[in-house]
């Protein structure tokens, strides 16, 4: 599949899906308790950018407001074809959830002092936007650096196991 625009990535297939973006920084710097599959309200020029592989889910969260789930921070760059038809890149975009998964959700920030994080964002088999957002436990120093020797330890013992035979 080739991009158009300027030497983006595009979208590699995963399980008949689509993966758009991976948040990869957030497995690292959370404990992941729970996830839920949610979709996403966006606009035209916003599903136009996506599918040329344009996203940052870096800085992004949801947070409850009004008793809906809504992704802040998250960079969808503005589709150059569209024009004045534009989108504004960093606007807060609604999750589309059940109701019993919003309340489970915000249970969680409200209670236990969770944070609610976007793991993934992928095009399903039905080319729907959909995010993997999951209740997290913020990691201290210490598990960080333990899930550093963890990994370091399963790359030397690959390394030793393909030497060996």
């Amino acid at each position: 599949m080739s991009s158009k625009s300027g030497g983006a990535k595009a979208p590699r297939k995963q399980d008949g899906i689509k993966v758009i973006a991976d948040n990869r920084r957030a497995r690292f710097d959370y404990e992941i308790l729970q996830s839920f599959e949610a979709g996403v309200a966006l606009q035209g020029s916003e599903v136009k950018s996506l599918r040329t592989g344009h996203i940052n889910l870096g800085e992004a969260y949801a947070a409850m407001k009004g008793g809906e789930l809504w992704l802040i921070n998250s960079n969808i760059p503005e589709y150059r074809e569209a024009n004045r038809f534009n989108h504004e890149p960093k606007r807060p975009r609604k999750l589309l959830l059940h109701r019993r998964e919003i309340d489970k959700l915000s249970a969680g920030v409200l209670k236990e002092h969770l944070t609610i994080v976007p793991l993934k964002m992928f095009f399903n088999p039905r080319g729907r936007v959909k995010v993997d957002i999951a209740l997290a436990r913020g990691k201290k120093l210490h598990d960080k650096r333990e899930t550093l020797k963890e990994r370091s330890w399963d790359r030397e013992r690959a390394r030793l196991m393909r030497e060996k035979g």
